[in-house]
């Protein structure tokens, strides 16, 4: 937190209006996840793209080419790159600030969650035209974080691995830790298209995620995008 200048805003975990200027609200180690996320899901995204709809032909003899082989080994290597930084994200809870946990949880047993949620709703559908301002994700913003976002991302790794375990073999660590998910689903086609399902959730979150975050960076007048490079927020009442 700052020490210095005061702006108001409401917590959105039960607690009284302060008033604060700006608040360092995302922590260094918060912030690298965000963007090694970033960088993660946009290579899984565009290389799962092509190992579900390979390219027709490429050019010259077969063993000349090991293009889907490279697409392929870059898939596996951002997966491995996105589950390790998600292990290190779950550890950094447990010793960052509250901030560090707010997209692992919902607070449904929370009546004032669940109030401004409903104002939340409200105010991103043009119902309102005055926001309340917040000190982190806002309670709509955490609901769908963790929903649309945190739940399908554990989701994906498991899969992930689960469906890499075929080629890896049964004597490996990732049939010995994933290949449970085939007892779930024994087509391992279904796991493909739930797999492939999952992409287009993150992805959709995605679109959603960068709009709402401009607009509540012009709208709100809060510094919500510089925010996860800063780790401040502050205020531009001007």
């Amino acid at each position: 937190m700052s020490p210095s200048e005061p702006l108001a805003t409401s917590d959105a975990h039960g607690g009284r209006a302060v008033e604060r200027q700006s608040v360092y609200v995302y922590e260094a180690p918060v912030r690298l996840w965000h963007w090694i996320n970033a960088f993660s899901i946009l290579t899984l995204a565009l290389t799962g793209y092509f190992i579900g709809s390979p390219l027709p032909s490429v050019p010259g003899e077969a063993s000349a080419n090991f293009l889907m082989g490279y697409i392929r080994f870059t898939h596996f290597a951002a997966g491995q790159i996105l589950a390790v930084a998600l292990i290190l994200r779950i550890l950094w809870v447990f010793v960052g600030n509250v901030h560090a946990r707010q997209i692992f949880y919902v607070p449904v047993w929370s009546g004032r969650f669940w109030k401004e949620w409903v104002h939340d709703v409200r105010w991103y559908a043009f119902l309102i035209s005055e926001p309340k301002k917040y000190v982190g994700h806002n309670p709509l913003a955490q609901s769908a974080m963790f929903l649309m976002f945190t739940l399908p991302l554990f989701f994906m790794i498991i899969t992930g691995f689960a469906l890499y375990s075929e080629g890896a073999g049964r004597d490996s660590w990732e049939c010995s830790l994933f290949g449970w998910v085939f007892s779930i689903w024994p087509n391992s086609q279904d796991v493909h298209s739930f797999h492939h399902l999952g992409m287009w959730v993150i992805l959709v979150f995605i679109m959603v995620h960068i709009y709402v975050a401009v607009r509540e960076d012009i709208m709100s007048r809060q510094s919500i995008i510089s925010s996860m490079i800063s780790g401040v927020f502050k205020d531009r009442e001007d």
